[in-house]
């Protein structure tokens, strides 16, 4: 049963999350489009295969080093449609602005929302604006909904992932959510930590021209990729094996980590994709990611079981076995 309050932990991304959409919103809107629970919604209209897909921001700060929130706006939707198998055609915005927001703050975020959709190479076409009185709202929150095409045979779904499947990530994980932290905190180290928001819809199409046996995508925003592996593993009803060895995260992100008692495994990625590749097409796949500017980083991190149905373990660099469950409680507040 989920709680008879709203917590911050239903916003984690992590198990509470999964309850609050399961138990309550599933169970009220209840469809077969919206249970499939992937990234975004695949619908039909006219013969073509569409992707739609909605997100809400209220990051905190709203500037920091690597974007600020309306980049991160245009780029989370985008990776969401992309991790569709679609490629972002039209967005929509809306804001919901606190009174006595600054204007020229919102000259700065919306110019970095044209760029960013100038940059992944989609419009912006309609959205709406509503004022709060003061204290109603915290800055400025930023909705973006968005719509693409998805190509004639791809077939992208967590459900879709199968036993000896690799599992390949396109990067370093927990570059996001730690600057944000550390921003917030007012932390400084000697390396400065810097957001990895970025789009990753060319990416994506890369990889989809190199194979179409990738069975599976999913970008780990909140709750990490720990979490969104356990979401794939309960989608598709398989086990996950990941190796701790191969999983790359900067040094500087790592001590941020111990010195904070996080695991980089449920910190926060805005640039970062997972993808469930058929082992015979996965170095293909994974020399293609290489050549592109956001996956020069990629690399296997583990593989799709049959043992151990809808868990994920991962094997210790000491040889051990542990399990990584879904993220429990609220980590990181307002990360994106």
């Amino acid at each position: 049963m989920i709680s008879d309050k709203i917590l911050l932990d239903h916003g984690s991304g992590g198990k509470l999350s999964n309850k609050l959409v399961s138990e309550l919103i599933l169970q009220t809107f209840n469809n077969p489009i919206l249970a499939q629970l992937d990234d975004g919604a695949m619908i039909s209209i006219a013969n073509q295969r569409l992707a739609f897909s909605t997100d809400s921001y209220t990051v905190d700060p709203l500037f920091f080093p690597g974007g600020n929130i309306g980049e991160l706006a245009v780029n989370g939707t985008v990776n969401d449609l992309a991790m569709c198998g679609a490629m972002a055609k039209y967005l929509s915005v809306g804001l919901i602005i606190e009174e006595g927001f600054p204007i020229s703050d919102l000259k700065l975020i919306l110019q970095s929302m044209a760029n960013a959709a100038a940059a992944a190479g989609v419009q912006i076409v309609t959205g709406d604006t509503k004022v709060v009185p003061r204290g109603a709202a915290d800055k400025l929150f930023i909705n973006t909904s968005g719509v693409g095409a998805i190509p004639e045979g791809i077939h992208i779904s967590g459900k879709n992932a199968r036993a000896g499947d690799k599992i390949i990530l396109s990067g370093t994980i927990a570059d996001h959510g730690m600057t944000i932290l550390t921003q917030r905190e007012g932390l400084q180290f000697d390396s400065p930590l810097r957001s990895d928001s970025a789009p990753l819809n060319r990416l994506v199409a890369a990889m989809l021209e190199a194979s179409q046996e990738i069975h599976a995508l999913r970008d780990p925003t909140r709750g990490g990729v720990g979490t969104s592996l356990n979401e794939i593993a309960g989608q598709s009803n398989s086990g996950i094996l990941l190796f701790e060895d191969t999983i790359p995260v900067r040094d500087e992100v790592r001590g941020a980590c111990e010195l904070l008692g996080l695991d980089p495994l449920y910190v926060a990625n805005e640039g970062k994709l997972l993808a469930c590749v058929g082992a015979g097409d996965a170095e293909r796949v994974l020399q293609r990611m290489k050549a592109e500017k956001y996956g020069t980083d990629a690399c296997i991190i583990g593989e799709v079981t049959a043992e151990n149905p809808r868990k994920v373990f991962m094997r210790t660099s000491i040889g051990g076995t542990r399990v990584v469950d879904m993220l429990t409680g609220e980590q990181l507040p307002r990360i994106c």
